[in-house]
């Protein structure tokens, strides 16, 4: 009989160890995997945890019968914090908010561009990096509104879990007029990201934050302060970056800039913060005055 409990006291044992291992491990079967899944992908599974992607990479220019330019190196970053939304109907989901930092630096010298001499206008500008508070999401949800589970858009492959979101964007100028459909003039660009990550980490429901690499490409018409006036052309960048474990984590150079020149970009907004987006563009519209007597 003693036997017999003991064995039984094991298999009780056994029986739960399985069924706690079962349940920290997300299944992209289900809704709540689907969408902690893609929550790891951008932030930590904590609430308000702070987390910083960082990455760098080339900008060109490209017009038709002249070969590719390059134009400076770019160096970016975003931090970042996730908050868990329950939706009756939809049940877990997520929200990001963040704010993002993209500076221009000297090919040769590394230094951070203040002015920049134009190799297709033969100008000196000056510079104006992307300072975008806040870059926030709506709430991400596993079940889509159709009420249907959402199924990982991703791939698993030998260990290995990646994910690759294309976003062409096609709207309203907020530095053109009222006649964009008319005479042209829309905001015209593309984001290509692409997140990698091991599968065993991504699955892993008891670590609330993954070892996360990313590959980010933009493809847009000319930057605003680059003056080009209309002129034929895309500006295109190719960086990669990772999630860093802490904001301390990205190079000196940048921290010593961002403490200079943007110091709330150590720290995410608010979870609950409201605000519209900041885009380049609107960005630019709020630093830069319209000239006045233009083509006088």
């Amino acid at each position: 009989m003693k036997n017999i409990l003991k064995a039984s006291v094991a298999f009780v044992a056994v029986c739960g160890f399985s069924f706690a291992a079962s349940a920290e491990k997300l299944d992209l079967n289900t809704a709540e995997g689907v969408a902690k899944v893609g929550r790891k992908f951008q932030c930590s599974l904590k609430d308000g945890k702070p987390v910083t992607y960082y990455w760098h990479g080339t900008a060109f220019g490209r017009t038709q019968g002249m070969a590719d330019k390059v134009l400076f190196n770019v160096e970016g970053m975003n931090i970042r914090a996730c908050t868990t939304v329950m939706d009756k109907d939809r049940g877990y989901g997520y929200r990001l908010v963040s704010r993002e930092l993209l500076l221009y630096r000297d090919p040769k010298t590394g230094e951070y561009l203040k002015t920049w001499d134009n190799p297709y206008t033969g100008q000196n500008v000056k510079v104006l990096h992307v300072a975008n508070d806040p870059v926030n999401s709506r709430p991400t949800f596993g079940v889509g509104r159709d009420g249907k589970v959402q199924k990982f858009t991703g791939t698993t492959l030998d260990g290995q879990m990646w994910l690759t979101s294309t976003i062409p964007l096609f709207y309203k100028n907020p530095l053109a007029g009222d006649y964009q459909k008319n005479i042209g003039g829309m905001y015209h660009a593309t984001e290509m990201f692409n997140f990698f990550a091991k599968e065993k980490d991504m699955l892993d429901g008891k670590k609330d934050q993954a070892d996360v690499q990313i590959a980010w490409q933009r493809m847009s018409d000319w930057l605003p302060w680059m003056e080009m006036s209309g002129r034929e052309g895309l500006f295109y960048v190719s960086t990669a970056g990772r999630m860093l474990q802490k904001f301390h984590d990205v190079p000196q150079a940048m921290r010593d800039e961002i403490a200079k020149n943007y110091p709330i970009y150590n720290a995410p907004p608010s979870v609950d913060d409201a605000r519209p987006n900041e885009t380049s563009w609107t960005y630019f519209k709020k630093m830069v005055p319209v000239e006045k007597n233009m083509g006088e």
